[in-house]
């Protein structure tokens, strides 16, 4: 496992990194669009859409609104973030509320019809608000393509954090019932590993020290509900009892 997350970093990350650098805003989003619709698909697999023309419907139900919204965002001025910005608060609202799915671990968890219809609605509220985030966060002027990197950096390396300090001094559960191999120093691992990269990136972006304060309390909400979505993850593999969330990389 360890090995595959290192080569598949290696591969990924500096393809990550030249995309958001060096491609306008518009190309990133298309990009960006394809990788999460990609994801979407194996999300699907999740919420037991077995059969393939199902899976392809609802995918293209999903890409036909990432289409509605670039659509409906266009203007003689060249174009407005409205509706951007609107869909990244729904995405916030959308993750609140996951927190009570979380506490609530049972629900939607049997196979019936209904179950599939929150977890397909998770899905689009998953999806295409970080879609619209991303694209958000990347238009901002002057230094828009530095701030997602360094929002995608945060995440990555508490991830790496939390899975290396978890391997070596994890002890106390964090949440066995949903994910027995999460640990409170895992957790503590990710913090730390994620708020170094988000003061140290945000010194090199050129940041006054005075607003510091700020930019470590927004790094940790983002590495809190990042082990939320990793959370919810792991909650939605365990409702249809799969080892990965799939096999893409």
């Amino acid at each position: 496992m360890t090995k595959t997350r290192v080569l598949a970093a290696l591969v990924m990350g500096p393809l990550a990194i030249a995309a958001i650098l060096l491609l306008p805003t518009p190309w990133m989003a298309a990009l960006t669009a394809v990788i999460f619709l990609l994801g979407l698909w194996e999300w699907l697999k999740l919420a037991e859409i077995d059969d393939p023309i199902a899976r392809s419907v609802l995918l293209i139900a999903n890409l036909l609104m990432m289409v509605a919204i670039v659509w409906a965002s266009r203007s003689s001025a060249g174009g407005s973030l409205v509706l951007f910005q609107l869909m990244s608060l729904i995405g916030v609202v959308w993750w609140l509320l996951s927190l009570l799915w979380l506490r609530h671990y049972g629900f939607a968890s049997d196979h019936d019809t209904h179950a599939r219809v929150f977890k397909l609605a998770a899905a689009t509220l998953s999806v295409i608000p970080a879609w619209c985030a991303l694209a958000l966060i990347h238009a901002e002027r002057p230094n828009g393509q530095y701030w997602l990197l360094l929002a995608l950096m945060i995440v990555w390396f508490a991830d790496s954090g939390a899975y290396f300090a978890g391997r070596k001094f994890g002890k106390r559960k964090l949440s066995p019932r949903i994910s027995p191999n999460k640990t409170v120093e895992g957790l503590i691992g990710g913090v730390i590993a994620g708020m170094a990269v988000a003061l140290i990136g945000a010194a090199l972006i050129g940041v006054p020290l005075a607003q510091f304060p700020a930019i470590a309390l927004v790094a940790a909400w983002t590495i809190v509900f990042s082990v939320v979505g990793d959370l919810y993850e792991s909650l939605l593999k365990r409702h249809v009892g799969a080892k990965d969330s799939g096999a893409l990389i």
